[in-house]
C-alpha cells in the first residue's frame, strides 16, 4: 500500500492484539511487541492468548501476507528486518490501584526503552486507557531517555472496542479520536487511518482525546445503571422494564442502546475507568459524586441474583445452583470482573453447591475458582439434579436449551434469569418458576 506505516504495537492483550491486526489488515507492516514469551510463542504458531470472534483467522491472514509480526524486544521492533518504525502504539496493561488510580507503571518503562531505540522522528502513541495527562508524563519519560535528542511527538489515539465485536468496532468505528501536538504527528496519524476514511475522525488536542475516552465508558456505565435502578422500581411496582426501556430508546435523545436491564456491568474497561475517572476528578479539587452512585448501583446490582436464589429456596445450605454463563458478556473469554464472581463467592459462602458452565471462559474460570465449584461438561450436565438455574451471561448457546428436557432434569423447576433472555410466559407454560429483572 502507497501510504503504509510502519507500526510497531506494544502489549498484545485486547486492545494491541487487536489494534495490531486490524493495522495489518488495513494494510499497514505491524510488529506487535509483548515481554511474556508465551505469549508471543503462541502468536508465532498461530495460536491466540485470548478468545476474541475472528481474530485468529484475522491474525493468520495478515502473518501470511508478510504483514504482521511478533517479538519480545522493543528495540527489535524499532529496526524490524532494517526496516525503521515511524509510530509506536502503547498498549501495554493499566491496572486499577486500591485508590482507584491506574498503575502506569507498565507505560513509563516501555516508553523510557522506546525513547532508547529510536533513531529518526517517531510518532509515540497512547492507545491504553490512562488518564489526562498521562501524555505529559510520556513526553517527559521521552526526554529524559532521548539521550540523542532524536525528535518525536506524542499522540493520544483512545480505543472504543467491546469485547466480542472488537474487530468490527475497530475496522468499522463510530468514530476515530486523534488528539495531536502538532502538524506532523496530524499528517502520520491521518496517513495511518486514510483506510477508514468514510467513518468521523476527529483530531484534537491530546488532554481532550484522553478524557474523551474515560468520559465515553462512565457515560455509557450510568446508562446501564440507570436502567438497573429503573428495574427496581418496575419490579415493585409491577411496570415492565423492557417497555419502559423502549419508550425511553425511541427518544432519539436517549437512544436505545445500553438500556437492558440486567445484574450489572463487569469486563475490564468500565468497572476500571470508572474508577479512574471518579479518582482524576478528586485530584483536581472535583467530586464527581455521580460516579460513585454508578458504581454502587452496580455492586447491588449484581447481588440480584443471590437475593432471588434466597427468596426461592430459603436455607442455602446444601442446596445446588446452576450457573449458566460465566465470562462477564458473550462472545469472550474475559473473566474480569464478571458479576459470576462476585455471584458465585457469594453462594458459596452460604453453603450452596454450584455448577457451572460456560461455552469459552471455562479455563480462565478455573484459575479463579479452582475445586470451589463443579465445571459441567455442557448446558444439560449443569442443570441436572439442580435446585435453582441462573443465567448469568447471555451466550447464544443458551437460547437454544431445551427447557422442556431441563424441566425433568432439575431436582426445582426454578430459573432466575439475570439477563432477560427468556421469554417469561414460554417459562412457565413449560412449568418454571420464572424469575427475571424488571419484568413482571
Amino acid at each position: 500500500m502507497k501510504d503504509s506505516v510502519n507500526i510497531a504495537v506494544i502489549g498484545t492483550g485486547y486492545v494491541g492484539l487487536v489494534s495490531g491486526a486490524c493495522f495489518s489488515e488495513m494494510g499497514h507492516r505491524v510488529i506487535c511487541v509483548d515481554n511474556d514469551e508465551n505469549k508471543i510463542k503462541m502468536l508465532k504458531k498461530n495460536r491466540m492468548p485470548i478468545y476474541e470472534e475472528g481474530l485468529e483467522e484475522l491474525v493468520k491472514k495478515n502473518v501470511k501476507a508478510g504483514r504482521l509480526f511478533f517479538t519480545t524486544s522493543i528495540k527489535e521492533a524499532m529496526h524490524y528486518d532494517g526496516i525503521r518504525t515511524e509510530a509506536v502504539f502503547i498498549a501495554v496493561g493499566t491496572p486499577p490501584r486500591d485508590d482507584g488510580s491506574a498503575d502506569l507503571s507498565a507505560v513509563e518503562k516501555v516508553t523510557a526503552e522506546v525513547a532508547e531505540n529510536m533513531s529518526d522522528y517517531t510518532v509515540i502513541v497512547e492507545k491504553s486507557t490512562v488518564p489526562v495527562e498521562t501524555c505529559l508524563w510520556i513526553e517527559k519519560t521521552m526526554r529524559r531517555y532521548n539521550k540523542k535528542n532524536i525528535p518525536f511527538d506524542v499522540c493520544s489515539n483512545p480505543e472504543f472496542l467491546k469485547e466480542g465485536v472488537a474487530i468490527n468496532d475497530f475496522l468499522k468505528p463510530d468514530r476515530v479520536v486523534v488528539g495531536v501536538s502538532s502538524e506532523r504527528a496530524e499528517k502520520l496519524m491521518r496517513r495511518i487511518y486514510k483506510p477508514l476514511s468514510k467513518y468521523p475522525l476527529l483530531v484534537c488536542d491530546v488532554k481532550s482525546a484522553e478524557l474523551i475516552k474515560h468520559a465515553s465508558n462512565s457515560f455509557l456505565s450510568t446508562k446501564i445503571s440507570f436502567i438497573n435502578a429503573v428495574a427496581n422500581l418496575c419490579e415493585k411496582t409491577g411496570a415492565n422494564v423492557e417497555l419502559v426501556a423502549k419508550g425511553m430508546g425511541l427518544d432519539k435523545r436517549i437512544g436505545p442502546d445500553f438500556l437492558k436491564a440486567g445484574i450489572g456491568f463487569g469486563g475490564f474497561c468500565f468497572p476500571k475507568d470508572l474508577e479512574a475517572f471518579y479518582w482524576l476528578s478528586k485530584q483536581k479539587g472535583y467530586d464527581f459524586e455521580m460516579l460513585k452512585e454508578v458504581k454502587r448501583i452496580n455492586e447491588e446490582q449484581k447481588m440480584w441474583v443471590v437475593k432471588k436464589v434466597e427468596s426461592e429456596l430459603w436455607n442455602l445450605n446444601g442446596k445446588v445452583v446452576s450457573i449458566l454463563g460465566l465470562a462477564f458478556k458473550p462472545k469472550t473469554d474475559d473473566m474480569r470482573f464478571a458479576p459470576s464472581i462476585d455471584i458465585i463467592n457469594s453462594l458459596v459462602s452460604k453453603g450452596t453447591k454450584i455448577k457451572a458452565y460456560d461455552p469459552v471462559a471455562m479455563d480462565n474460570a478455573k484459575k479463579i475458582f479452582g475445586n470451589k465449584i463443579y465445571f459441567a461438561k455442557n448446558p444439560y450436565d449443569c442443570v441436572k439434579d439442580s435446585d435453582c438455574v441462573c443465567l448469568v451471561t447471555e451466550w447464544d448457546e443458551f437460547k437454544k436449551i431445551d427447557f422442556k428436557k431441563v424441566f425433568k432434569m432439575v431436582k426445582h423447576p426454578v430459573m432466575i434469569d439475570g439477563r432477560n433472555l427468556y421469554n417469561p410466559k414460554e417459562m412457565r407454560d413449560i412449568g418454571f418458576t420464572y424469575i427475571s429483572v424488571g419484568r413482571p
